[in-house]
């Protein structure tokens, strides 16, 4: 088995799709099973489309129109015949979706995230599964929300790993090319749940340690695996090979290429990861395996964005002890805080967070009731993984440092 996985950069329209078709036929497509995310922006629509479901009922109708009208526009570009059944499939999908909004009871933000956020993969996948059947890629469209059985805990959900194996054994034809949803599972009472944003990279691990298989490749809109994020750092490198350690070290710092739960599992049965170029699908790419920690062995950066730095002191200038700590992290963990850096001393303690679930204010209010507090909204975190000092002096150009942290081989640096 090879499980491929494409994102909705490589999927965002017509040609995309048709692209995917070509790597397919490229790279052989006997026992494959294909993970496939939501097309482009699909899932930033669907978050507005969430958004005005709570807040601006409105304009709920019209978000979810230009949901429709984009992936009519990619239909409309695969299939001559608009009485084409992926017509009628895909309007099923967001009838669905509508009915969820006029029957939903519940006023939890995070079930109805869950349940509707994934209609965007759904859409894709069909579409995807048609076309290929169509132009002679016989394939089986799969709803992984069959197979991949998680807690319910809603947009960040935790994988039952034997029910999973045991319906991934049981039920996938693994002799066939098959079509599945990125980013998706289901509770045990089949209740939609999501692995977390980017988590669709995960999905294909989790396939590819059940059906042990031989390789995973990621096909992205780079070539591969690059030593800073092109977006905010200038002449990028392709990194050729990574180690599972160095890999997950750098998904945990916030490397956006690798989701930070998607190594673990092929590590544990050493099975390789390709991250390889969409546009150019017989160049080597970056392979994260066995071997050498790092090639080239350069400097690699990551940065995140829109972080919180909140730092304590005690009121009466007495020493943050294990006492106050313990209560400082079951806070954190009360509020569902993500933490990425942490620093204490004698008196003091800071922390850079950040904050999915939106519950800044509450969790403050509780830390002053103990704490003096101090907080920076909106901080930039920077994490270089084998600096030297000349990365550090580059990094730290112009900008004002609130935290610094260095270890052996990682230094961590809040700028305003």
């Amino acid at each position: 088995m090879q499980i491929f996985k494409f994102g909705g950069a490589s999927v965002k329209d017509v040609k995309g799709v048709k692209n995917l078709a070509k790597v397919l036929n490229t790279t052989g497509y006997k026992n494959t099973l294909v993970v496939v995310s939501a097309m482009g922006k699909t899932t930033n629509a669907m978050e507005l489309v969430i958004k005005n479901y709570f807040e601006n009922k409105a304009e709920l109708q019209s978000s979810i129109h230009d949901v429709i009208k984009y992936h009519n526009e990619i239909l409309l570009g695969l299939f001559d015949n608009e009485r084409h059944q992926v017509f009628l499939a895909v309007k099923a999908l967001f009838d669905e979706l509508n009915l969820f909004f006029k029957s939903n009871k519940s006023p939890d933000y995070n079930y109805v995230y869950d349940q509707t956020i994934g209609f965007g993969e759904l859409v894709s996948t069909t579409i995807i599964s048609h076309y290929l059947n169509d132009i002679g890629l016989k394939n089986n469209w799969l709803d992984v929300r069959d197979y991949i059985k998680t807690d319910n805990y809603y947009r960040r959900a935790n994988v039952n790993w034997e029910v999973t194996q045991a319906q991934i054994s049981s039920q996938l034809n693994t002799s066939v090319l098959n079509i599945t949803q990125g980013f998706l599972a289901s509770d045990a009472n089949n209740f939609t749940t999501t692995l977390g944003r980017e988590g669709s990279d995960y999905t294909a691990a989790i396939f590819a340690y059940c059906l042990n298989a031989n390789s995973v490749t990621i096909w992205k809109d780079v070539p591969g695996v690059l030593n800073a994020d092109p977006r905010y750092f200038e002449n990028a490198q392709l990194l050729n090979q990574i180690s599972y350690r160095e890999a997950i070290e750098l998904a945990f710092y916030g490397a956006s290429v690798i989701h930070p739960k998607t190594l673990q599992p092929l590590q544990r049965k050493e099975i390789p990861l390709h991250v390889k170029s969409f546009l150019n699908p017989n160049a080597n790419g970056t392979c994260v395996s066995k071997g050498k920690t790092l090639e080239p062995e350069i400097p690699c950066f990551i940065v995140k964005k829109n972080q919180i730095l909140i730092s304590l002191s005690s009121l009466d200038f007495s020493y943050i002890v294990e006492e106050n700590i313990s209560e400082i992290f079951s806070l954190l963990h009360l509020y569902k805080m993500k933490v990425d850096v942490i620093q204490n001393s004698a008196i003091s303690f800071s922390v850079c967070i950040d904050n999915l679930y939106n519950n800044l204010e509450k969790l403050l209010q509780h830390l002053r009731a103990k704490f003096k507090v101090t907080s920076h909204e909106n901080v930039s975190l920077y994490t270089i993984r084998h600096y030297n000092q000349a990365a550090i002096k580059e990094l730290e150009k112009d900008k004002t440092v609130l935290l610094k942290q260095l270890t052996q081989e990682t230094i961590q640096i809040v700028t305003k």
